[in-house]
């Protein structure tokens, strides 16, 4: 709207077209996946309207845009009865079962003709989205299906979910729609892959992050886990809408629900069938998760003939596809100490087939999970594998125990280096405070050398097994130097700390008299290592393992601050008041750098040669020509490794994403690229090859 158009009109005009301008980019956006115009337009749009209403308080309703965010953190939430029982499905796990359950309905229907809707079955969380002369009044989840909880503050940061709806044609005086809350891939690996830099618990899949996130008291924060939902049913004064079923999803999009496009109208069982076996193929193309294949009966009449048992209807069935969770028994488990001393219960299983991989080891998260759980030795116990998440623990078989089974208990004192353990107040993670670690060196190693940080290729685990225990000493001969007692003399370890890395230079023999590690070996890595002094101060800073600085975090403070003096001088209101770094962060980074054996360790590397400032001509000062930008990789490139382009984008101000969504910038493309491929050229996404990419950076 033109400020010559402003001025023409009231105050309550003005309001009223920016929100009904506002709710239709949401629509075209978050719905349609096609906007018409550019953030920046309607970040304006949106600010000129908070500037109304924060001279016109009265005027604000619960439907306008700028209040998907604005509701108070919730102590609890209230309990609501649905007038509409919201009943849960049986399930079929062969297309035999599918066809006789086909069957059965055309028996109970007596003769009366039906066809099929076929729906994809998201797996998330059921809401009911109830509206009250066309306004959102209320959302609530599933509950036990007769009693859920009121949601509607968090429901409002669902960008899909429209807050108004045209209902001046409807006699109904209360619109509900119901429909699956769920997660798409792109955000969960995001919530993941943050909860692992600030070293939480990740979420074992989308289903359960989807549902703890609308669970969670701070709208605000539900907000920036972006959250987003497929609507499935239509009910007018809680009766179904219209005739037939495809009918109603066909209204529900028309109103500005968002429907899943992947929906069949299908005449036949046999057309079900094609429809499921396609899906069951094709699943792991799509953005979110599913588990199967809703299937209805079309015809309303033919639904309340075919009527309900006391907990699902008779006139739709999920089928369900070959699982991605199998059973199997729980032999041991184990305590694994990482680089920042997190104590990891790892379970050890009799091994088993799992998604396409043997699997033998799952995780159990923390003594937390461990307790809720209930696992004991010999337990029989579900395993789950979501995406690219490592195997979980998710259920304990109870029914299969035989009363020989152990119970565990967490250990007090680190399994390493048997230092009492601590469990900070307010966290789930219990850990070993001991600096000197044995195993938090090792990891700290690990995580220093690998190509995301130094690129030291050769420092695999069994190498700094060996630089980090004591050394047995050896004649001439190589045979073992015993003392007057006839014990075998030790000799310290060759790596205390990262910093004794750039001292092995100095130790090659000793280095070449490791096992397995000859002449040639022993050059290359200390090649490697030579090389890594150039590696670049973001590199460096994420190498250091500092709590809460994963990659982006180490770039933002690598470009902020140009040089490690700097940023250890930095005081924790300075670091805060940086974007996308927080409080927490901030006081991690500080304390850090306070540490008096950690700036020995500065000191040490400097001394060493290690570059700790912003190299010129690095990628740190490169042009970043890619802000704002995000970025997928695709196929194989040419030159360019995956760690490689990452790594290229990132340090020009992009980010990677696994996953193309309407939000993505730029599609790089290589030689086999698949459905991203796809996607992109459906949403209209810029699709490049390297050579562009390389041509786009020298802007």
């Amino acid at each position: 709207m033109s400020d010559k158009a402003r001025k023409h009109k009231s105050i309550e005009e003005e309001i009223a077209d920016l929100r009904q301008e506002l709710a239709a980019h949401d629509y075209r956006y978050y719905v349609l996946s096609a906007p018409t115009v550019a953030d920046v337009e309607y970040d304006a749009l949106l600010r000129r309207l908070k500037e109304l209403e924060a001279e016109r308080p009265d005027l604000i309703t619960p439907d306008s845009p700028t209040q998907r965010v604005s509701g108070q953190v919730t102590e609890s939430f209230a309990e609501y009865r649905h007038a509409r029982p919201m009943l849960s499905l049986d399930n079929s796990y062969s297309l035999e079962e599918l066809r006789d359950w086909a069957q059965r309905c055309e028996k109970l229907a007596e003769g009366r003709p039906f066809d099929y809707v076929a729906e994809l079955k998201i797996d998330g969380l059921s809401i009911s989205l109830i509206y009250e002369e066309g306004v959102l009044s209320r959302a609530v989840t599933r509950g036990d299906g007769t009693r859920g909880e009121i949601v509607t503050n968090n429901a409002k940061t669902i960008r899909s979910i429209p807050l108004r709806i045209a209902t001046e044609r409807e006699s109904a005086k209360e619109i509900e729609v119901r429909g699956e809350v769920y997660l798409p891939h792109e955000s969960f690996a995001k919530i993941n892959r943050e909860r692992e830099e600030q070293e939480l618990p990740t979420f074992a899949n989308p289903r359960n992050a989807a549902s703890g996130t609308m669970r969670m008291l701070d709208p605000k924060i539900v907000a920036e886990r972006q959250l987003d939902i497929y609507c499935y049913q239509l009910l007018f004064d809680g009766a179904p809408a219209l005739a037939e079923h495809f009918a109603s999803l066909e209204w529900m999009a028309a109103h500005g629900f968002k429907i899943n496009t992947q929906r069949k109208h299908c005449r036949t069982i046999d057309q079900v069938i094609a429809f499921c076996e396609q899906w069951g193929e094709q699943r792991d193309s799509l953005n979110y998760e599913i588990d199967g294949v809703v299937v209805k009966v079309n015809q309303v009449a033919v639904q309340e003939e075919l009527g309900t048992t006391a907990k699902s209807p008779r006139w739709a069935i999920a089928y369900k596809f070959p699982a991605r969770q199998v059973s199997t028994q729980l032999l041991d488990v184990i305590y694994q100490v990482g680089r920042t001393g997190a104590v990891t219960p790892v379970a050890v299983l009799d091994p088993v087939l799992l998604a396409g991989t043997t699997v033998s080891r799952a995780s159990l998260h923390n003594a937390d999970e461990m307790m809720r759980l209930g696992v004991r030795r010999g337990d029989f116990v579900f395993i789950e594998k979501s995406g690219e998440i490592i195997p979980q623990v998710v259920k304990v078989i109870t029914e299969r125990r035989t009363g020989d089974e152990q119970e565990f208990v967490f250990p007090t004192q680190c399994p390493v280096c048997n230092t009492e353990l601590s469990k900070p107040e307010g966290e789930a993670v219990t850990r070993c405070p001991n600096p000197d670690c044995p195993a938090k060196l090792r990891e700290g190693l690990l995580h220093f050398a690998q190509r995301r940080a130094m690129r030291i290729d050769g420092l695999g685990e069994a190498l700094v097994e060996q630089l980090t225990l004591p050394r047995v000493s050896r004649d001439k001969k190589g045979e073992p130097v015993l003392d007057d007692d006839g014990v075998t003399v030790k000799l310290p370890p060759l790596v205390h700390d990262i910093a004794d890395l750039y001292l092995l230079a100095e130790k090659r023999d000793e280095l070449i008299a490791l096992d397995r590690i000859g002449p040639k070996s022993a050059d290359n890595l200390l090649a490697q290592i030579e090389a890594s002094k150039d590696a670049g101060l973001a590199r460096l800073l994420y190498g250091l393992g500092i709590r809460h600085v994963g990659e982006r975090t180490a770039t933002i403070l690598a470009n902020h601050f140009g040089s490690l003096e700097r940023l250890a001088a930095a005081q924790v209101d300075e670091l805060s008041g940086i974007f996308e770094i927080g409080g927490v962060v901030a006081a991690s980074i500080h304390e850090w750098f306070a540490q008096p054996r950690n700036q020995r360790l500065l000191a040490r590397l400097s001394a060493a040669g290690v570059k700790t400032e912003v190299a010129r001509n690095s990628d740190e000062q490169v042009p970043r020509v890619f802000e704002g930008m995000i970025v997928v990789l695709t196929g194989t490139l040419p030159t360019l490794k995956r760690d490689e382009a990452k790594s290229f984008i990132e340090a020009r101000g992009g980010r990677v994403s696994g996953s193309v969504s309407k939000k993505t910038n730029l599609v790089v493309a290589g030689e086999e690229a698949g459905s991203k491929l796809e996607k992109a050229i459906e949403l209209g996404v810029k699709v490049i090859d390297e050579a562009e990419l390389l041509r786009l950076a020298q802007v």
